[in-house]
């Protein structure tokens, strides 16, 4: 018999119904739906509708303990990723955790401890966008080091508008007790996460955030960042939800070297013939006054590739989940291995800590601080319970 890998779905939510869509036509390469778990009965009834050879729970415990699954995926609100993430872990399942790999450090860190304590279980996250060949080849050039060293990044990622209606059609989003932040934590952590894959993690942020700007929310829905890379390099990020013509553009600026991408499908590599700094210190005058007018021929300076991976919905979640079955299967090598999940969260908790405090954050902030900040919030809001520690 062929082996499959028999994944359970907790939560059929948007994210859970797509995922068991992509397995149920056949589209994941060793992998099946082994059961569905959700607390909503009506979701049950239509999982029964339309899966109606898959075992359903009511809750996520009696589905991984059933026999039914060999994996789990986490398709839950945000703070129950690492709990149901142990839950299963301790239960010898394979995870893969939905982004983000949870709200706050110190509960992340508790889950890559437990993962890490069970090293023949695969642990994943959902970082779909590393499956995107435009940002793999990105990735590539850049620590070829065909741009030389990084001295800038930009990014302005603000395609996902959002209206009021899309935040009032469940109480726990744009909630801090339910949801646990707004676009950061929501939106842009697959964009938080590609940024510091390529470019390196931040040393320190400093933002400025505005929360509820233009939709009645209490969390954020404009952000902007600027980061301190150390050795002089430094980035700028900038997200919202309310720009209904949005823009997808990032650019990285080398000292021999740029990248500029727009829409996530379209890039334009220039690699200069020598090191900016070299090609400055080696023109007179009279190359000065060429390059003013125009007569400067460009490809003694530098040459330029143009780069287009479009691909279809869908395709990068189902490389995801098909590489999850392989590396459980065949070992084969995890595109996102789920302790790196870590790296997206502690980002997003230092842009919102400094614009708590009004200073810039090293990514080395103290975890309580941010956690005590946070459960202000919660209690301020009154709609859940404050967050503990650790999942």
């Amino acid at each position: 018999m062929t082996r499959t890998v028999r994944l359970g779905i907790i939560g059929l939510g948007a994210q859970g119904q797509m995922y068991a869509t992509f397995i149920a036509e056949g589209r994941v390469p060793g992998m099946t739906i082994g059961a569905i778990a959700d607390t909503d009965p009506a979701k049950l009834e239509a999982a029964q509708a339309r899966f109606p050879d898959v075992p359903r729970y009511a809750d996520h415990l009696s589905m991984m303990e059933s026999g039914d699954v060999d994996a789990v995926i986490t398709c839950v609100p945000h703070y129950l990723h690492p709990e149901m993430a142990i839950d299963a872990l301790e239960r010898e399942l394979h995870v893969l955790v939905e982004k983000p790999a949870g709200v706050y450090s110190s509960q992340v860190a508790r889950m890559n401890e437990i993962a890490a304590g069970r090293p023949h279980l695969r642990f994943a996250v959902m970082f779909n966008q590393r499956n995107n060949p435009l940002y793999q080849r990105i990735k590539q050039i850049v620590d070829a080091g065909e741009i030389g060293r990084i001295i800038r990044s930009n990014w302005i990622i603000t395609t996902w508008w959002r209206p009021q209606g899309y935040y009032e059609q469940s109480a726990w989003r744009a909630t801090w007790g339910g949801e646990g932040g707004g676009v950061l934590v929501n939106q842009a952590p697959h964009q938080l996460d590609l940024w510091q894959w390529i470019c390196g993690v931040p040393a320190s942020v400093f933002a400025k955030v505005s929360y509820g700007l233009q939709r009645d929310i209490a969390v954020e829905d404009e952000v902007t960042v600027l980061a301190d890379f150390g050795g002089g390099a430094t980035g700028v990020f900038v997200t919202a939800t309310h720009d209904l013509v949005g823009t997808d553009r990032l650019e990285i600026q080398g000292d021999a070297g740029k990248i500029v991408v727009d829409g996530s499908t379209t890039a334009v590599v220039t690699r200069l013939n020598s090191p900016e700094r070299e090609l400055s210190d080696g023109m007179g005058i009279d190359d000065v006054r060429r390059l003013f007018m125009g007569e400067l021929d460009a490809s003694t300076l530098y040459t330029q590739e143009t780069i287009e991976f479009p691909s279809g919905w869908g395709e990068q979640h189902v490389g995801v989940l098909a590489n999850f079955a392989a590396s459980i299967l065949d070992d084969t090598p995890l595109i996102a291995p789920g302790a790196d999940g870590m790296m997206g969260v502690r980002l997003a908790n230092a842009i919102h800590l400094s614009s708590w405090t009004g200073r810039e954050v090293p990514l080395d902030f103290d975890d309580g601080e941010f956690l005590r900040l946070l459960n202000d919030r919660i209690a301020d809001e009154g709609l859940y319970p404050v967050r503990q520690a650790s999942a």
